[in-house]
């Protein structure tokens, strides 16, 4: 854990990983991809259909309201991303503290995925 919130984190090539394993194998171990940035954010960089997006606005002002239906069971396995891993981390121990017992934040965020990763999912 190397994030100001103590939120267990998982890194980008391991999201990959899991990406790649749920494109190619209906048997894989089913995740959640959760984007906490805002929407204006979202046409610069995306992971498309892979990810159910909630803005952290949203989160703040309607709290667990604001979960749709697949992220509000407390047992699924869960991956948190934002930015630059900071916002994804502030949620991954807020989700934590409020039940949730299978979370992760993306180390990094959506701009390390694509550095590191895959380009093509942007960059801004």
């Amino acid at each position: 854990m190397s994030n100001i919130y103590g939120a267990p984190e998982i890194s980008v090539q391991e999201l990959a990983d899991k990406l790649s394993d749920r494109r190619t194998d209906p048997t894989s171990q089913p995740f959640i991809l959760l984007d906490v940035r805002e929407l204006h954010e979202l046409p610069r960089a995306n992971f498309g259909d892979e990810a159910v997006v909630v803005p952290l606005t949203e989160l703040a002002a309607r709290q667990t309201g604001a979960m749709p239906d697949p992220v509000r069971a407390k047992d699924a396995e869960i991956l948190v991303v934002c930015h630059h891993g900071v916002r994804s981390a502030q949620v991954t121990a807020w989700m934590l503290q409020q039940g949730w017992t299978n979370v992760l934040s993306v180390a990094g965020g959506i701009d390390a995925y694509a550095r590191q990763v895959d380009p093509a999912v942007g960059m801004y």
